[in-house]
């Protein structure tokens, strides 16, 4: 890290001192056998830790532990020499079928890592054959080895393990003299409880269990009770300084650990990840980010990048397959120098040697893994870094991690950094790898947001998609339904123009020929395909008139009177003031003969009573202007006459 970050010799000698106790493993009491103590000093330990010191006197006492011990404390060695040591004391070599000891832990690199640290001090033991059972491997070729060859200590996964105990029948549990649980609380968090459970069955319970975590969770609780017989508790803690050297409390991180958080905006922090990189250009580096697709794509993007140019950037995640995940491991443990970029798979148990900086770019989904990534550094007695990148809306997590013995120092971020954006943009315009890549990794990382442990830090629905998707160097920003139905903020993205991301090619030829041809086969299936007939829509059949009620038809025969009256009193009033004349009168009210022609003579004694009517309804209305109820009693017998 900078300079602002490093210590002095003089400190860095404290912590190394404070790292180690002074008990030696060759004053350890019970007294370690000689050829063990000798494997020791080949490996270059003398000195034990405080985990060491308290956990191997009492294993060798016949006591089951629970151990509750910061990352990289040297736990493995905690109990990889009790269960040598126990089995050195048998009075006979143990038959070639019959299991003494087995080592459970939860990843198949950790497994692999416990088997290998192990090696030299199986190796001590004459008679004693040990053997490694992880996933990846040709379960037949295993079975008949083991079948054939038998074992007597077992280092493995719970799934493998679970599964040669119920497929043979040839070995034998009976004798078991220790059982260990490494990381414990992965071990239940991976789903491996009912595996666990049925491994422990099938064990004698007169046995030494070794429970190993760096956190105790009620899950681990839940086993301890099942699983050891009155445990003795072994908790070590670190005290955690602040940067005045001042004891801020208990700590759950390694002593010579110093952790660092920056607090850049979304569309800069791709830049001031790459800015801080260059800077800590030397170093053994990891960095984790939240998914596999976003290892894919930053794997690629990093080393084409100019400032970059000449660093080895490994990827290493969950979803490839064992083969190439061995390799990239043994890859990055062999530089002295390079990036390895991975998720959280690498977040707990893997010893790698001499990491220098551990850079979390994407806070983790739990925030117990928070100390396991940290802890990939400054292990055993040495010294490291770790930084965390957040948000501006995620600052309150400092304050949470402090609470939770994770206290960290802040670190500003640099204000003449170069836009690597621009670079990216023009690297996925030529390259439908890197686009595609882009935009898996972007939807990925949205959908892991959602499931945070810490939702009301981690709120997904405050997030910038706009600036994130300019990070991410984005040409479009995807089609997904948490932006379209969520009101996601789009603001700060610059869209590309001038652009058909149809046309955009594949560098490769290969994977571009593959494309055209997948496009031109679709073509033609289309092609071919009968056109769809137009889909006639059903006319819905009208609804019957439902049948009036009598009140229904004598509500609407009442209003069509009375508008008819209403407007035989309007042309009256005409009438009387004027304006019309009678026989104009008698046309629009339908008295009068409209055609000129000729009347017969009902017709001619018709008129002469509707014209004394008209007379009388003249009286009534001069009398009565103004009054409702006279006015209308004259409509009303006009009305009937007229009927």
């Amino acid at each position: 890290m900078a300079s602002s970050s490093s210590s002095s010799p003089a400190t860095a000698a404290a912590r190394k001192k404070r790292a180690l106790t002074e008990q030696r493993f060759s004053d350890l009491s019970p007294a370690l056998s000689p050829e063990v103590v000798e494997a020791l000093k080949l490996g270059g330990f003398r000195q034990c830790t405080p985990v060491q010191a308290a956990t191997i006197p009492l294993l060798l006492s016949h006591k089951d532990v629970a151990v509750d011990a910061a990352t990289g404390s040297g736990k493995t060695l905690a109990f990889v020499v009790p269960v040598v040591e126990m089995l050195r004391r048998l009075p006979s070599p143990p038959k070639p079928h019959q299991v003494l000891g087995i080592i459970i832990s939860p990843t198949r690199e950790l497994s692999s890592q416990i088997y290998n640290v192990a090696q030299p001090f199986f190796a001590t033991l004459k008679g004693v054959s040990s053997i490694l059972l992880v996933g990846g491997l040709d379960i037949k070729a295993e079975l008949k080895k083991v079948e054939e060859e038998g074992a007597n200590i077992l280092v493995g996964t719970p799934g493998k393990l679970f599964d040669i105990m119920e497929r043979l029948d040839t070995l034998e549990y009976k004798n078991l003299e220790i059982l260990i649980l490494d990381e414990a609380d992965r071990l239940l968090d991976m789903g491996f409880q009912k595996q666990v459970t049925s491994i422990i069955s099938k064990l004698p319970k007169l046995r030494r269990t070794g429970l190993f975590s760096a956190t105790q969770t009620e899950a681990v609780e839940e086993l301890a009770k099942a699983g050891l017989r009155n445990p003795v508790r072994v908790q070590v803690k670190t005290e955690a300084k602040d940067a005045a050297q001042q004891d801020v409390g208990p700590s759950k991180t390694p002593l010579g650990l110093r952790l660092e958080y920056m607090i850049c905006e979304p569309s800069k922090k791709s830049s001031q990840l790459v800015d801080f990189l260059v800077h800590n250009n030397g170093k053994k580096i990891m960095v984790y980010f939240a998914t596999c697709a976003c290892v894919d794509y930053w794997s690629v993007v990093l080393p084409m990048l100019n400032l970059l140019k000449g660093s080895p950037v490994i990827p290493y995640h969950g979803k490839m397959k064992q083969g190439p995940r061995e390799k990239a491991l043994a890859s990055f443990s062999a530089l002295s120098s390079g990036i390895l970029v991975c998720t959280d798979v690498a977040a707990r148990g893997l010893d790698i040697p001499h990491v220098d900086l551990i850079v979390q770019y994407d806070p983790p989904q739990d925030p117990n893994v928070f100390i396991h990534r940290a802890g990939r550094t400054a292990r055993y007695d040495q010294e490291g870094d770790a930084i965390v990148f957040l948000l501006p809306t995620e600052d309150t997590y400092v304050e949470f991690l402090k609470l939770r013995g994770v206290p960290l120092m802040e670190r500003e971020c640099s204000t003449d950094i170069v836009d690597i954006v621009p670079q990216i943009r023009a690297a996925a315009s030529e390259d439908r790898n890197i686009m595609e890549k882009g935009l898996r990794a972007f939807v990925s990382f949205v959908r892991s947001y959602k499931e945070h442990h810490c939702s009301y830090i981690f709120n997904w629905k405050g997030l910038e998609v706009g600036k994130l998707a300019m990070e991410y160097g984005l040409l479009q920003i995807p089609s997904m339904p948490e932006v379209k139905h969520n009101n996601l903020s789009l603001k700060g993205f610059m869209p590309v123009s001038n652009v058909n991301f149809s046309q955009i090619k594949f560098k490769d030829k290969t994977r571009e020929k593959q494309r055209q041809k997948a496009l031109k086969r679709k073509a033609e299936e289309l092609a071919q395909e009968p056109p769809e007939p137009e889909r006639r829509v059903r006319e819905k059949p009208l609804k019957p008139k439902r049948k009036q009620t009598g009140k229904q038809r004598q509500t609407i025969q009442s209003k069509e009177d009375m508008d008819e009256l209403t407007n035989e009193y309007r042309l009256l009033k005409k009438l009387k003031r004027g304006v019309i004349d009678e026989n104009e009168y008698e046309k629009l009210t339908g008295f009068g003969d409209s055609d000129g022609g000729g009347s017969s003579d009902g017709e001619d004694k018709e008129k002469k009573k509707r014209s004394k009517e008209r007379k009388k309804l003249k009286q009534k209305g001069g009398k009565t202007r103004g009054g409702s109820t006279r006015k209308f009693e004259g409509k009303s017998k006009l009305k009937s006459r007229r009927k």
